[in-house]
């Protein structure tokens, strides 16, 4: 084949990037055009598109899309069901509706990773309740804490930018927020004193760290998160970290990932793993532009499939 009719078939070739349709704030649009860009400077046509445009039939003949169909999705959302949708209608999708799902909630991932042997603060996930009742049983609480001690580190099971992660000095503290979350899952975790406002991203795609950065608080806020004040600056991660990020990528089997890893006592312990990390303060940290180095990723996977 030569290779003007090569470059012809990869034109042909056609990609979405799924973002939510809903959620005005702008750094939610960033990673799609991010994406998008990198895709047109390599070649590739990426079209960025809301979950809200995407349209679909489910009947005995399967999931039937209305309108154009792609060759293949990057999906930046958590949309899980309209993921689990493409899939069945034989579309790959970056990541996987189950990765995607397992990240999304805390509380799943915690347990994934348990299963594999990836060390993580210890950890107590709050039983299932319903809205009509709450958490009226906070005897879960008060054992949690005999377990982990003080202060506890409490997260919503879903939630982004540290935003629903606080940090508690007593059991009342911990009482007074179930009662305000209502049926919200949440889980409580040990408080790693040694990373107290730092941490460290590894941005993963396949096997392969392709940029790091450390983060530290500015503020003295326990969390790391740049969007919450935190400070970054680049980081060129150590085998441990490398190794314990490439283990959480197969047990949670994802294509692209941010790890969050926290400094233990005694070595890395990872904190959260983002199926959809942004990338734009990594690119400003490092200037490595983590959205070339996935169209790269899905354009090798897609040709050897």
């Amino acid at each position: 084949m030569g290779s003007d009719q090569g470059a012809d078939i990869r034109k042909r070739r056609k990609g979405w990037v799924i973002y939510n349709g809903f959620l005005s704030w702008e750094k939610n649009r960033e990673p799609a055009l991010q994406l998008c860009e990198s895709a047109s400077r390599l070649g590739e046509d990426l079209t960025a598109v809301r979950n809200c445009d995407v349209r679909y039939t489910l009947d005995g003949n399967g999931v039937t899309l209305i309108g154009d169909r792609p060759d293949y999705v990057i999906f930046w959302d958590k949309d899980i069901r309209l993921a689990k949708a493409l899939e069945s209608a034989g579309i790959r999708v970056f990541n996987s509706s189950d990765a995607i799902e397992a990240c999304d909630d805390k509380s799943l991932t915690g347990i994934i990773l348990a299963k594999h042997g990836i060390r993580t603060p210890k950890t107590i996930i709050a039983p299932k309740t319903y809205a009509s009742c709450g958490f009226c049983d906070k005897t879960f609480i008060h054992e949690a804490v005999s377990i982990l001690g003080l202060p506890v580190v409490v997260k919503e099971c879903r939630g982004s930018f540290g935003f629903q992660v606080h940090l508690f000095d007593t059991e009342d503290e911990i009482c007074a927020f179930a009662d305000r979350c209502g049926d919200t899952p949440f889980l409580l975790q040990e408080f790693i004193r040694s990373s107290s406002g730092r941490d460290i991203r590894i941005n993963m795609v396949g096997h392969t760290a392709v940029a790091s950065m450390y983060r530290h608080s500015a503020n003295g806020d326990f969390r790391a998160n740049v969007t919450n004040g935190g400070l970054m600056e680049y980081h060129h991660p150590n085998d441990r970290e490398v190794d314990i990020a490439v283990s959480c990528m197969d047990a949670l089997g994802l294509d692209f990932a941010g790890i969050d890893i926290l400094f233990g006592e005694d070595g890395p312990i990872v904190c959260e793993v983002n199926s959809n990390a942004h990338m734009k303060n990594i690119l400003m940290c490092t200037g490595i532009n983590v959205a070339d180095h996935i169209i790269r990723y899905v354009v090798s996977v897609i040709d050897n499939e």
